[in-house]
């Protein structure tokens, strides 16, 4: 926590982010357009949106937390509800003597009333901080889960016949108990970085799951009662037929949350028990990674940046479902992507939306299919394409082609690890001296969880440990383990997002030698080892020396 004094040009001044010059600059243009200062120096970039409302604070003399990036004492937390945490929009941070510190925005803070309401709930005297309005928001849902309020609207849902009644969802008003559980679960979802939401009937309850960084976790419950009410809800949202129940159903739906769009796709699979629905929520900021953000190691990096930097050629991302191949290409467009190329990509689906780029959505029943579309990107001048996924031999055939006559080619393909992308091409019929020479670079890889900063603790391993998992250290790095903890900030998993486990394997002329005769995948494994290829198990290793996952991870994710 930080406090100053002074006028806000003072503290913008004093922090570096600006000269008096250009706040004297920014003035005159504001004179001009008659508006604040602060809100041209926005727009010029000179500062953010978080640095003029710290600068404003701590010219009021009051103190700014950074409330994402503080641990919150969970016996603080307690002192007062949920409930009363989201209606103050308040989070307690700190006991200084017997005062309490609460972060709040600037209009919580400048509330007596507000002061008066939590010192005769927490019975201490209360001093504010602030942060930003959207930050608490989230570090809310995080602290605050929503089990109990998801209870007791439940609770009235049961009570109030009109709100099960399937026949009349559409007339649902923005506050009935119905609407409020469903934003609420998506609002909880999202907040906990869940991948995708779990509604799955049984004999005598809804069972909800979140899937959070790979794992499915169990949530509290839906009773049984209200199981027809909540489907119909959602089919409703994702624009599908509440009265077909007889079959599997596809949607989407978007939403706003705290500002940010998140799109939704909705899968309907009728079950003995009733209509399961999975929701997969798609974070457009997935899209928008680097490579370095995925995890890749300095060595794999060079490897996969030679291979992209090629004008011509095919680059593989192989792995199981749900490894994260599409990210690593998405993020290898957004490194290549400049205006002066033409990039063209065919998926099914199209997950997310990229400016610049010309997607294509496969479409089966029209006739539209990766081997069709390929045919007709080829006479569209494209300079690289982008290929969902690899499943037949004729969409394996013409992008080898179109990697042997001047393009780049990028693409998945369902093999457990990088030699075997080789062996795979050459089953599914495309001649050995093809893929010799179309075949620039194949890497494997694997998602392992991510501990938790705010939480994981130094742990020693034993000898006898490391024996076990057949630990290898990784040379030149003293390791340090870590092992998770939980709390709010990952919803008490110990664990917060995902890095990439990778095995990048560049083409070589011995590999193209061995492809050329048929060689198995563990002949070529052996050769490219030699020369320097580390493996998926040594990568996650590595990062387990680094702190940033745990042995039980790299095991739970590599065979």
């Amino acid at each position: 926590m930080t406090s100053v004094q002074g006028s806000v040009s003072d503290v913008l001044v004093a922090s570096g982010l600006i000269t008096h010059e250009q706040w004297e600059a920014a003035g005159a243009i504001a004179d001009l357009r008659h508006e604040p200062v602060l809100n041209v120096l926005v727009e010029q970039g000179k500062v953010s949106k978080k640095d003029v409302v710290r600068a404003t604070v701590l010219a009021a003399g009051l103190e700014f937390v950074e409330i994402m990036n503080i641990p919150i004492d969970e016996g603080l937390a307690r002192l007062i509800s949920g409930d009363q945490a989201r209606k103050y929009q308040v989070i307690p941070v700190a006991l200084d003597g017997d005062t309490l510190v609460v972060d709040g925005d600037t209009q919580t803070a400048a509330n007596w009333q507000v002061a008066e309401d939590l010192e005769s709930i927490t019975r201490h005297p209360v001093r504010f901080a602030c942060a930003m309005k959207s930050e608490i928001s989230i570090r809310l849902n995080q602290i605050y889960r929503a089990e109990s309020e998801l209870g007791e609207l439940v609770k009235g849902m049961l009570d109030d016949e009109r709100v099960i009644d399937i026949q009349a969802p559409v007339v649902a008003t923005a506050d009935a108990p119905l609407v409020r559980y469903v934003n609420l679960l998506l609002s909880q979802a999202i907040s906990d970085k869940s991948s995708d939401i779990h509604i799955e009937p049984s004999e005598d309850h809804i069972r909800i799951r979140f899937r959070i960084d790979g794992v499915l976790k169990e949530q509290t419950p839906a009773p049984k009662e209200m199981q027809s009410a909540l489907i119909s809800r959602l089919k409703i949202m994702a624009d599908r037929d509440i009265a077909e129940r007889r079959v599997p159903q596809d949607g989407r739906l978007s939403l706003y949350w705290h500002g940010k769009k998140m799109d939704l796709r909705v899968s309907c699979l009728p079950t003995v028990w009733g209509e399961k629905i999975v929701m997969r929520i798609l974070d457009n900021s997935s899209a928008q990674m680097t490579l370095a953000d995925l995890g890749f190691s300095a060595p794999n990096l060079a490897h996969w940046t030679k291979a992209y930097d090629r004008p011509n050629g095919m680059l593989i991302v192989s792995g199981p479902t749900g490894s994260g191949k599409s990210t690593t290409l998405y993020a290898t467009l957004n490194t290549v992507a400049r205006p002066e190329i033409n990039i063209v990509t065919v998926e099914d689906p199209v997950e997310y939306r990229i400016p610049g780029i010309n997607q294509i959505q496969t479409h089966a029943k029209a006739g539209l299919t990766f081997a069709s579309a390929l045919r007709s990107i080829l006479r569209a001048d494209p300079d690289l394409i982008l290929i969902g996924e690899i499943r037949d031999h004729e969409t394996a055939q013409i992008a080898i082609e179109s990697a042997l006559t001047g393009h780049l080619v990028l693409t998945t393909l369902h093999t457990n690890n990088a030699p075997s992308v080789i062996t795979r091409l050459i089953e599914m019929g495309i001649e050995p001296f093809l893929v010799s020479s179309a075949l620039a670079c194949a890497t494997s890889q694997r998602l392992a969880r991510r501990l938790c900063v705010t939480c994981k603790r130094p742990v020693v391993k034993s000898i006898a440990e490391l024996s076990a998992a057949q630990f290898e250290f990784p040379p030149g790095v003293d390791p340090t383990f870590f092992e998770p903890v939980g709390c709010s900030s990952c919803a008490q998993t110990g664990y917060r997002g995902r890095l990439g486990l990778h095995e990048v394997m560049p083409m070589s002329e011995q590999i193209g030698q061995l492809a050329f005769q048929r060689a198995s995948s563990d002949e070529v494994r052996r050769v490219a080892i030699d020369a320097g290829m580390r493996t998926l198990r040594q990568d996650g290793w590595l990062k387990v020396s680094q702190g940033l996952t745990t042995i039980s991870e790299v095991l739970r994710v590599i065979a």
